[in-house]
């Protein structure tokens, strides 16, 4: 059918604005907003000409660089603005002229309505097809328990005959105002609409008029939209340490589309994602994963899933992914655009690599607990090695503190893959003074509570840092060894790999700990002054400053 019509696309775009001057010119996400309705119509497979009829020299100068031919228009009355109908039959009349030829369907595409996709005005113009179908109506769902004033009475009514859900509300649509599409014979200078009228619906985003300043941060939000990918691991071996990074992550990521990508042989990872309701996707295989990556349009993949290979990274580089990974000690981490390690310090001289406390994210739950307060007396220790404990670092420390004849209250919660569980819980449960914890979702709450902690040199001390509890570290392997932040300086004590530690050392440490309140005061007051809050600002500001040079590297 379209092959045989003519379709016209104006846009009508004055230089005057009252709430936001000189709208139609201004940058927004640094292209003028006029930019992005021409680009809309300049991409329809439909479309034959995009005119923006306007009374402004600057517009008519970008319109015509931006590929759309102009016409000016001049108020016949000063005091009274051309109306929307009149300037776009004065356009499509003058466009006529200048082709020699008539358009069968005229469109008015509002400037205002930046995020409207090509294949929404696509799917506006066929339509048209049904030749019953006069004019095509853009609108939004806009169903609400409505209320109205009665004048007359002085009071309020409600428009709704029962109180339900809005889903369960009729519909009701609101115009958009981003498109309105009619047959040539229905445009006059006073009315552009048939008689028998068409919507098509849009989604919220696509609905977005910028009216307001308000309406202009939303739109320049929903611009700068990604569709990032994130790939992870959590399973027993490793803990949840991986996984709960990237859920703080996502939930920063307010104005994202994001999709968590799992392998299928990790239950663990995928039930976390099942409770926190984000949407997530398995694989089997690299192939399959790439082909997830491909359906879903990724732009950036961020990678939690501990070292990569060089083969991996350049195969996600040669789709032409931005690439982010972290704690990323392989050889892969060479070629991804940018590699986040706040556990081990890297070779300052790779560009690609941001080490360091400053990149570590805190969990939601650590930035609304209060700091703690170091008090005489120890009453309160806690003993937890997330993840696998193989060389049972836990019952060590246990065994080192009861030897200590120590009367307070000791918790320890176990990982997810403790060894012998059951035989351990069995041992203790006579002792009233040890209780013991498993998927503790209340973290911070142990942690605060506690007076001395006892726990691996891994990500967990950064939580602790951000409370300020004094805290011996024991490192569960050679990895960790290599932590630099779990040191004096950051107040610490740091006895070293785990496994070469004996009992005795262990119980001599905390007794000296338990009888020397200065040096706990000491260790509280080092840990609080590192910041820890700004992580996920640090990320996001070298994220975006990496992804403009790999956009303009493109």
């Amino acid at each position: 059918m379209f092959n045989n019509n003519k379709i016209l696309v104006v846009i009508p775009a004055r230089g005057s604005s009252k709430v936001i001057p000189r709208k139609n010119m201004r940058l927004l996400y640094n292209r003028p907003l006029i930019f992005y309705s021409i680009r809309t119509a300049k991409l329809s497979q439909y479309v034959d000409d995009v005119v923006v009829t306007t009374d402004d020299s600057e517009i008519a100068l970008l319109a015509e660089k931006f590929g759309a031919s102009v016409i000016r228009y001049t108020n016949l009355v000063e005091e009274e603005p051309v109306s929307l109908d009149a300037l776009v039959h004065n356009a499509m009349i003058q466009k006529e002229k200048l082709t020699f030829d008539e358009y069968d369907i005229v469109i008015t595409l509002k400037p205002t309505s930046p995020l409207l996709k090509t294949q929404t005005l696509d799917k506006t113009i066929e339509k048209f097809e049904d030749f019953s179908i006069d004019s095509v109506v853009t609108v939004v769902d806009d169903r609400h328990l409505n209320w109205g004033y009665d004048e007359n009475n002085k009071r309020y009514f409600p428009l709704y005959i029962k109180r339900v859900e809005k889903e369960l509300l009729p519909k009701s649509f609101k115009e958009t105002g981003a498109i309105l599409a009619t047959r040539r014979s229905f445009v006059h200078e006073d009315s552009r609409l048939g008689t028998n009228i068409d919507l098509v619906e849009l989604s919220r985003e696509e609905s977005i008029d910028i009216v307001n300043k308000e309406d202009w941060i939303v739109a320049e939000n929903y611009l700068q939209k990604k569709r990032v990918a994130i790939i992870v691991n959590a399973y027993e071996e490793i803990g949840t340490r991986h996984i709960d990074r990237c859920l703080s992550m996502a939930s920063k990521f307010v104005f994202h589309d994001i999709l968590f990508l799992i392998d299928e042989n990790h239950p663990l990872g995928i039930d976390i994602l099942k409770k926190y309701n984000y949407p997530f996707d398995v694989y089997d295989g690299e192939d399959e994963l790439f082909e997830k990556l491909r359906r879903f349009h990724t732009q950036i993949v961020v990678n939690d899933i501990l070292d990569t290979s060089s083969e991996y990274i350049l195969k996600l580089k040669n789709e032409g992914y931005f690439v982010v990974n972290f704690e990323d000690l392989g050889v892969g981490s060479e070629f991804a655009d940018v590699v986040f390690d706040s556990l081990y310090e890297h070779d300052s001289s790779q560009k690609n690599i941001f080490s360091g406390y400053k990149y570590y994210i805190l969990k939601e739950e650590f930035y609304f607990q209060p700091q703690k307060i170091i008090t005489d007396e120890v009453r309160n220790v806690l003993i937890f090695f997330d993840g696998s404990d193989l060389d049972n670092l836990t019952g060590k420390v246990l065994n080192s503190i009861l030897a200590t004849n120590y009367q307070g209250r000791i918790n320890i919660i176990l990982g997810l893959d403790y060894p012998n569980k059951e035989e351990f819980v069995s041992k203790i449960e006579s002792n009233p003074a040890i209780q013991v914890y498993t998927n503790v979702s209340d973290i911070s709450e142990f942690i605060f509570k506690a007076d001395i902690i006892f726990t691996s040199a891994g990500k967990t001390t950064y939580d602790i840092c951000s409370l300020g509890v004094p805290t011996i570290c024991l490192s569960r392997d050679e990895r960790e060894l290599t932590h630099v932040f779990c040191s004096e300086a950051a107040g610490f004590i740091n006895l070293g790999l785990g496994v070469n530690v004996d009992e005795t050392e262990i119980g001599e440490q905390f007794v000296s700990l338990v009888n020397n309140f200065d040096q706990r005061i000491e260790m509280n007051k080092r840990m609080l002054s590192i910041d820890l809050k700004n992580g996920f600002d640090n990320i996001s500001s070298t994220i975006k400053a990496e992804y403009r040079r790999f956009k303009l590297r493109k």
